[in-house]
C-alpha cells in the first residue's frame, strides 16, 4: 500500500496519502473530520453556493480507503456532519451509500463539537474510545499519551502550496481533516504549536506521504 509506516505508542500505523489513518493489527481504519453537508449548510445559512457534490465525492475516497484496506473496523473521529440539520438532509442516495460502507463493520461515530450527537444510523456513537495503546477523541487533551485527534485540519504550506498534514510526536496524534470541503489551520498557529512537542513531525499528504520537521 502506499503511505507512511511509522511507529505511535508501540502500534504500527500508516498515514495515508487521502489522510486517514490505518492500522493494520487491529483492520482499523480511522478518518477525521469529514464534515458531511458543508454545502447544504453554507447555502442554508447564506454563506454562498459550493457545488453539492463534496458529499459524494468524501463517500468515493472513503469507499476507495476502506475497499484497498479491507477493513473491518472504522472510526470516524468526529465532526462528522457539518450541523445536525446537515445530518438531518441527507440525500436517500448518500444515506443508502454510507449504509452500505458500514455494513459488516464495527463503526464507531466520535463525537465532535459539530456533530447533533447519535443519529438515526447505525454503528456506535461514543465520547471517546480506547483501542489497546491508543486513544481516540476528537479534540486532543492536556497531559495525553497514546491520544489519536482530529479537529485542527493541520496544514502545512510549502512551495507555496497548502497541504493537509498530520502531526505526530511522541505522545499525540492529530489527523488533517478528510472531507471536501474543509479548510486548515497552519502548523505554525500558536493552537498547534503548543500542542506538539518540539520534536514533532509533519506527514505531509498528496500523491505520497512524506515526513518533515513541523513547521513552526
Amino acid at each position: 500500500m502506499t503511505g507512511h509506516r511509522f511507529t505511535f505508542s508501540g502500534a504500527q500505523l500508516f498515514a495515508c496519502p487521502s489522510g486517514a489513518l490505518w492500522w493494520p493489527d487491529q483492520q482499523l481504519l480511522c478518518v477525521s473530520d469529514l464534515h458531511f453537508g458543508k454545502a447544504d449548510r453554507y447555502a442554508r445559512k447564506s454563506r454562498g453556493l459550493l457545488p453539492p457534490y463534496e458529499v459524494r465525492e468524501t463517500l468515493t475516497r472513503l469507499e476507495e480507503d476502506i475497499q484497498t484496506m479491507n477493513a473491518r473496523q472504522v472510526i470516524c473521529l468526529g465532526d462528522s456532519w457539518d450541523d445536525l440539520e446537515a445530518a438531518e438532509r441527507l440525500p436517500d442516495d448518500e444515506k443508502l451509500w454510507l449504509t452500505r460502507l458500514m455494513a459488516g463493520r464495527n463503526w464507531i461515530w466520535i463525537e465532535g463539537n459539530h456533530d447533533p450527537g447519535p443519529i438515526e444510523l447505525a454503528g456506535t456513537h461514543r465520547s471517546e474510545l480506547q483501542v489497546g495503546p491508543l486513544t481516540f477523541r476528537h479534540i486532543a487533551e492536556d497531559a495525553a499519551v497514546g491520544e489519536v485527534s482530529g479537529h485542527y485540519h493541520p496544514k502545512a504550506r510549502l512551495a507555496n502550496r497548502s497541504q493537509p498534514v498530520f502531526l505526530v510526536d511522541d505522545t499525540r496524534l492529530i489527523l488533517p481533516a478528510y472531507g471536501t470541503y474543509t479548510g486548515g489551520l497552519r502548523s505554525t498557529h500558536p493552537a498547534l504549536s503548543s500542542l506538539m512537542g518540539p520534536e514533532a513531525l509533519a506527514f505531509v499528504t498528496g500523491k505520497t506521504v512524506h515526513p518533515i520537521p513541523m513547521p513552526r
